[in-house]
């Protein structure tokens, strides 16, 4: 038998490895996320995704997904969850005027026109960081009304009028060359 501190330490060791493979694999969605919520701004895409990993090592250190009282069933939905509340406290924190640079993401992009892409970027950086939250999280990551409700602690009725209005926001962003755009 293995003296407390050995035990605590390989499953510490252990939590480590896990916890390494997870942000691994969630770094690349988390920062498209982050990109799109933050209208294109890049460094705060990469800070954003670094202080939401930071947030859920803390809690896997302190639970076990799968077994202690206070377990998280989803730990991709928490991430993503941790992460679009970041951004709202950033943006609340935010005090300056300041606009994200004319950059995209790098990486490869899915098949899809790179023009209408860039101009919803763009359209998406024009408007309230709430608004770009609930169009982010019920069309891009496909969450219901219930989860996004859930996770920007809003009640389903208002992610359903937040949601019709910022649509109708961003269509008047988008203007009538979105048609041109899309019809390729």
């Amino acid at each position: 038998m293995q003296p407390d501190g050995q035990g605590k330490a390989a499953r510490g060791g252990r939590r480590d490895e896990e916890f390494q493979a997870f942000a691994a694999a969630r770094a690349r969605p988390l920062y498209r996320s982050a990109c799109l919520l933050t209208g294109g701004d890049t460094h705060l895409a990469e800070d954003l995704v670094q202080e939401a990993l930071g947030r859920v090592y803390v809690q896997w250190h302190r639970t076990s997904w799968f077994g202690a009282k206070r377990r998280i069933d989803n730990p991709t939905g928490y991430a993503h969850t941790v992460l679009v509340r970041a951004f709202l406290t950033h943006r609340g924190r935010r005090s300056s005027g300041e606009r994200p640079v004319d950059e995209v993401p790098d990486g490869a992009a899915p098949q899809g026109d790179p023009d209408l892409r860039l101009a919803l970027v763009d359209a998406l950086g024009r408007l309230a960081p709430r608004d770009r939250a609930v169009l982010v999280l019920r069309y891009w990551e496909d969450r219901s009304v219930e989860e996004t409700a859930a996770v920007l602690r809003l009640t389903p009725g208002a992610v359903r009028t937040q949601s019709h209005r910022a649509l109708g926001r961003i269509r008047t962003v988008l203007g009538d060359g979105i048609g041109e755009l899309a019809g390729r």
